[in-house]
């Protein structure tokens, strides 16, 4: 255990050293690196392959908007670290790769891959070689990594540059972006509010045209969220359909699992998939990850396999999902998504979403098997005596009259091996149920569904609202794949709150409902979040991924142009 000077005198070099590799960006030009951080990634590879760009061109382009984004919501981590006295920045490391592709490319005139050229960020918790995966924890720091992700070299192998990793929250069990390292990350509309989480700084760092394309981590909606808070494009894939994060022996202790920080934890798989700033990108990583063997052969060896839609698409929707309600901002995301579909001739149809509720409880319940002794989850009085968990449980239940609440609170305990495996048959049958009672009963294409209920949360305000998650958490239990896409932003003559609205009708929780609705600082509001984005999931089912792409183009060209994508963010603190 290390002291607390210890860990500050880290802290402290570890953002030092950052600071310095930062220095190493130029001044951004909006005469010359405008066109480049304007560009999507798919963009970039077409110019290259003219011959109009270079890869070198790009990257400088993209470092130094990345110094900006920095500068504005503090996204990024890693910056060097000392290998045998030698001094080395992700920087350098992505030039030096650029001026390989430009030689390649000037000799053969043939591109290394279909990410020929692109700057690339990636999550922190996927490992680079010769770089920390500290996910915030002072533990994991100076521990460089000894080999690269799988996702890393594959995209490597196709071409792509990796220049900048970026911020999560401790344990990454969080939809926000805070940790002990590296700080807060601000959300880059409003740094009153969160980016998200746990793939919070790609999101910002995206959303500010600071990387051409993100790579994150979904367990319970670790990619959607950032992405519909930030105002971009992600895409989680059915889990086994993309490579692992880590290539790692087993008995390296100084390093996470894919999902969290419990190494073997698999009751809940994650998904590990794009972030961008377009449909196609989302699209161009898929095609080239998907059907590549990782280096242990966890994934589903199935190439990407282009579908043909038909004209008319059947498309299920809901504006609350049963169990939280929906702020007015998050409704209207989906009724304007809905109207656009209708317009083209699409059928759209209200249905109730039966299983949030129960989603929630088994994630909730599988997640704190282990009395939070590996697997850290920060809400819900983590490590809470049974006594003191029990009695709030009957307090709330009893004199606040919140069922839901005392539910979801009484989950947060060890369990035995007995009901760790009920709880995955639980898991099961929700996953059964869910295509009996939705995809099977109504024959639906896709699902519009809001990302969560509030379009963004303050800073801290996951420990208190975290079963706002079941909304994108019933996706992971489920194993669906899911696309977000950014369709609104927050404006307060439209989106306040109901004049008759009351806390705890219909079932739903009256704390969750008083602390996102009422009393004297309620979370939702919409004049402070003014400007912030909102966006969608579309989901599909199981194995859909290709289809849930082609709707995504579907979705996204019905909602038409709407001020998202690149370009759309001008910085506030720099010029």
């Amino acid at each position: 255990m290390r002291s607390a000077e210890q860990r500050n005198s880290i802290i402290t070099s570890k953002r030092n050293a950052r600071d310095k590799a930062l220095s190493f960006a130029g001044p951004y030009s909006v005469n010359d690196h405008d066109v480049y951080t304007k560009a999507t990634a798919s963009e970039i590879v077409q110019r290259i392959a003219k011959g109009e760009w270079t890869s070198s061109q790009v990257l400088e382009a993209y470092i130094a908007r990345s110094a900006i984004a920095q500068a504005e919501a503090n996204c990024l981590t890693e910056g060097d670290v000392f290998i045998l006295i030698l001094f080395t920045v992700l920087y350098e490391d992505a030039r030096k790769r650029a001026k390989e592709l430009d030689a390649e490319f000037a000799s053969t005139k043939t591109l290394r891959g279909p990410f020929h050229g692109v700057p690339v960020s990636f999550k922190d918790q996927y490992q680079i070689e010769g770089y920390d995966a500290t996910v915030g924890f002072t533990a994991w720091a100076n521990n460089p990594g000894k080999k690269d992700a799988c996702l890393v070299t594959q995209l490597r192998t196709a071409g792509a540059i990796i220049f900048v990793k970026t911020n999560v929250p401790q344990t990454m069990f969080a939809f926000e972006c805070s940790n002990p390292v590296w700080g807060r990350t601000t959300n880059p509309w409003n740094n009153k509010y969160t980016c998200g989480g746990s793939s919070g700084g790609e999101g910002a760092l995206l959303a500010m045209d600071g990387s051409a394309m993100g790579v994150g981590s979904d367990i319970g909606g670790s990619l959607r969220i950032p992405a519909s808070y930030c105002g971009i494009y992600s895409m989680k894939p059915t889990a086994e359909r993309e490579g692992h994060a880590l290539d790692l022996p087993s008995e390296s202790l100084n390093w996470l699992s894919l999902t969290a920080t419990r190494p073997g934890f698999e009751a809940v798989r994650s998904s590990h998939g794009p972030m961008a700033r377009s449909v196609q990108d989302c699209e161009l990583f898929c095609k080239t990850i998907f059907g590549q063997k990782d280096s242990f052969h966890q994934n589903i060896p199935v190439p990407y396999q282009a579908v043909e839609l038909p004209s008319k698409l059947r498309f299920g929707y809901y504006l609350s999902d049963s169990m939280m309600e929906s702020s007015p901002a998050c409704k209207r995301a989906v009724l304007e998504t809905v109207s656009a579909l209708r317009e083209q001739g699409h059928e759209c149809i209200e249905f109730t979403s039966p299983l949030n509720a129960s989603a929630m409880e088994v994630f909730l319940g599988l997640a704190s098997s282990d009395g939070y002794k590996n697997l850290f989850l920060v809400t819900l009085g983590p490590r809470l005596p049974s006594f003191v968990r029990n009695l709030t449980c009957w307090i709330v239940k009893t004199v606040l009259g919140d069922s839901l609440f005392s539910r979801f609170f009484s989950l947060a305990r060890e369990k035995s091996v007995s009901e760790f495996t009920d709880l995955t048959d639980q898991r099961n049958k929700i996953t059964a149920a869910w295509y009996e009672q939705v995809w099977d009963k109504y024959g639906f294409d896709g699902i519009i569904a809001p990302v969560q209920s509030l379009p963004v949360i303050p800073h801290g305000g996951s420990t208190y609202l975290a079963p706002l998650a079941a909304a994108t958490i019933i996706y992971n239990v489920i194993d669906s794949p899911v696309g977000t896409i950014p369709v609104t932003r927050v404006n307060p003559n439209t989106d306040q709150l109901s004049t008759d609205f009351v806390a705890g009708a219909s079932g739903r929780s009256k704390v969750f409902d008083n602390r996102m609705y009422l009393g004297k600082n309620p979370a939702y509001d919409p004049k402070a979040m003014e400007g912030i984005p909102v966006g969608v999931q579309l989901v599909g089912k199981k194995w859909e991924d290709e289809k849930v792409l082609a709707m995504m183009h579907v979705v996204d060209e019905a909602l038409g142009p709407r001020g998202f994508g690149p370009g759309s963010w001008k910085p506030r603190k720099t010029q």
